[in-house]
Order: C-alpha cells, then sequence, then structure tokens
C-alpha cells in the first residue's frame, strides 16, 4: 500500500517527535556515562565522548525500533544495529568536532560542549537513519506492456 502524501507527513513527524524523545534519553546514556568516564576514570573527554557516544547509540536504536519506527528495511537485527551505528558514525564525527572546537578552542565545559554537539547531531541522524534503514521500501515503477 502507497502512503499519501497527506499520511506519509503525519508519520514523519510523529517519528521525528518519537525519535526526539528517544534521543532524550539515550543523549542522558550519553551524558551519564561521558561524566563518569571523564570525572571518575580520569578518560581524556575526547576519548570517553567517543565510548559515551556509542553507548547512547545502542540505548537509541533499542528504543527507535520498539517505539519510533514502524517500517524496517533489513530483516537481519544483527545486522540493522550494526548499519544504525554505522550511520552514528557521521554524527559521531561532528560530535568530536564540536566538542574539540568547544572545549580545546572556546574553553567551554565538556558538558556544555556535549549539549552543543548533541544538538549538531540530532537532525542528521534521524534523516540518515529514517533514510537508510527505517523508511517504508521504494514502490517499484509499473513495468510497460
Amino acid at each position: 500500500m502507497v502512503e499519501t502524501s497527506t499520511a506519509t507527513t503525519g508519520r514523519l513527524v510523529r517519528e521525528f517527535g518519537a525519535y526526539g524523545l528517544v534521543s532524550a534519553v539515550g543523549l542522558i546514556a550519553d551524558m551519564t556515562v561521558l561524566a563518569l568516564l571523564v570525572s571518575r576514570a580520569n578518560v581524556h573527554y575526547l576519548a570517553a565522548a567517543t565510548i559515551s557516544f556509542l553507548s547512547g547509540s545502542i540505548v537509541v536504536y533499542a528504543l527507535s525500533v520498539k517505539f519510533v519506527f514502524r517500517s524496517r528495511r533489513i530483516d537481519r537485527r544483527a545486522l540493522e544495529l550494526s548499519a544504525f551505528v554505522a550511520l552514528g558514525a557521521a554524527g559521531l564525527l561532528i560530535n568530536a568536532i564540536v566538542m574539540y572546537l568547544a572545549v580545546a578552542v572556546g574553553h567551554l565545559n565538556f558538558m556544555l560542549g556535549k549539549v552543543l554537539a548533541a544538538g549538531c547531531t540530532f537532525g542528521a541522524n534521524f534523516l540518515l537513519r529514517r533514510y537508510f534503514l527505517f523508511s517504508p521500501a521504494l514502490a517499484a515503477p509499473a513495468r510497460a506492456g
């Protein structure tokens, strides 16, 4: 069944809002791991930001497939999780750049840098993941003849 434009827009808005909520939960996990690694384990903030970002990604994946996206393009869950995290690599790159600029160049607290980095990665991650992993399969064009 092909969705109408209005139905597609409504679905996209619902998914975006729900993804925002699950991303907030993932961000809490991410920032908690970051704070613990930097403050308690004395891990460098960039290494800690990478580890915490991946931790948050796993939380977002689990919640996204349960509560956000109804369509799934990949049947094998391990492959889907791998692709989800791989697409997050773009976000991880943005995360690292923003963290570096905020902390090393801007002399901001690492947690404030994390808030800025999270804001910069949210939209890109949603669009990439929805398009490549969770959008309905494209209808095949009608064949002539």
